[in-house]
């Protein structure tokens, strides 16, 4: 199964490569980006902050070769970053682009025309997404009700509001900030929590919103049933939209996907698990995740995905290649997400 990859945010298993190994290795990453094809050592050391001989860069690509993160189809050809060492590249080496002013302000008036309707919004999302990354564009808010509530924590934001997280599966948690009619301490908030604990855990969030109104057992304390009042006022009614997606021909310009762009697109247009996979993640966060081995048409594809935090259960990314421009996708993705953000919650 595919797992997010965050910059700056290192594994256990991650190598630790040696500086001259970084500079070869995110090198090869923007060569092949930009040509779609195996890069040779000589190419690599021609590059300006390579400054080796070819033997060099020939002797720690093959160290590279070895731990996994390039890879060549014969004996003679250059070499490609594998799924693995994509990853690490998100993980260690990415800087995510800084967009121009124009573009945050574009950002910015395109989708304020959209801000009465969540489904125009995320329509206009995934046309934007697609526009600004040449990739494909992919927005869509989906319903959690069926979803089993696993965990719970309450934390104090300040006098009068709360933070109410809800886990509801090993990498999804939704946040909801409560604003409470009384001010309750900390000690207050942790039993308040266990009670909520003991009447919620186990149940569907359709049913655990049904109790926050209706469950008795959370009326009969005054500070079990401010939290609750609360949590029912800021939990909406749950929105689900259709997956919009904008610049199929994206994908058919891609010469990876040359032979057989039409499977990937089948693959979107049944949903799922792009579905799953956007929303699952840190919220408010964008994360990358390389070669989608849920469906073996999307096997050579990277998303690039940012969960929405607040009321709407929802996202926006990007679908493309493996050596998709991860800097400008992780910008456009976070810029996007942020403003549909603000204009839902607004």
């Amino acid at each position: 199964m595919s797992q997010p990859a965050f910059p700056g945010r290192l594994t256990p298993d991650d190598p630790d490569l040696s500086e001259r190994q970084k500079r070869i290795f995110a090198a090869l990453v923007g060569l092949h980006g930009t040509m779609a094809r195996p890069v040779s050592s000589e190419l690599l050391a021609q590059q300006e902050d390579i400054a080796v001989s070819s033997a060099s860069v020939r002797a720690e690509l093959s160290e590279l070769e070895s731990l996994g993160l390039v890879e060549r189809s014969h004996s003679s050809a250059g070499r490609v970053p594998t799924a693995r060492g994509f990853s690490l590249y998100v993980r260690t080496l990415l800087t995510p682009a800084e967009l121009d002013p124009w573009v945050v302000a574009e950002v910015g008036r395109t989708l304020s025309h959209s801000e009465r309707d969540v489904r125009q919004l995320l329509d206009e999302a995934s046309r934007l997404l697609s526009t600004l990354t040449h990739q494909l564009g992919l927005a869509l808010a989906v319903s959690l009700s069926g979803e089993i509530l696993r965990g719970l924590d309450l934390a104090p934001l300040d006098e009068h509001r709360a933070l109410l997280v809800l886990n509801i599966g090993a990498e999804t948690l939704r946040t909801l900030v409560l604003e409470l009619g009384s001010r309750l301490d900390r000690e207050q908030l942790d039993e308040v929590a266990s009670v909520l604990r003991e009447r919620l855990l186990g149940r569907t969030l359709a049913e655990v919103r049904d109790r926050l109104d209706n469950d008795p057992e959370l009326v009969r304390k005054s500070a079990v049933r401010i939290v609750a009042r609360a949590a029912a006022a800021s939990w909406e009614r749950p929105v689900a939209t259709p997956l919009f997606h904008a610049g199929a021909m994206h994908i058919a310009e891609q010469p990876e996907f040359a032979r057989a762009p039409a499977a990937i697109l089948r693959a979107v247009e049944a949903r799922s698990p792009l579905d799953r996979l956007l929303v699952t993640g840190v919220e408010g966060q964008a994360a990358a995740r390389v070669s989608l081995d849920e469906d073996a048409a999307l096997a050579g594809c990277s998303l690039v995905a940012y969960a929405l935090p607040g009321r709407v259960r929802g996202a926006v990314g990007v679908l493309g290649p493996m050596r998709m421009d991860y800097a400008l996708a992780f910008a456009v993705v976070e810029a996007v997400g942020a403003r549909v953000t603000e204009i839902l919650e607004s």
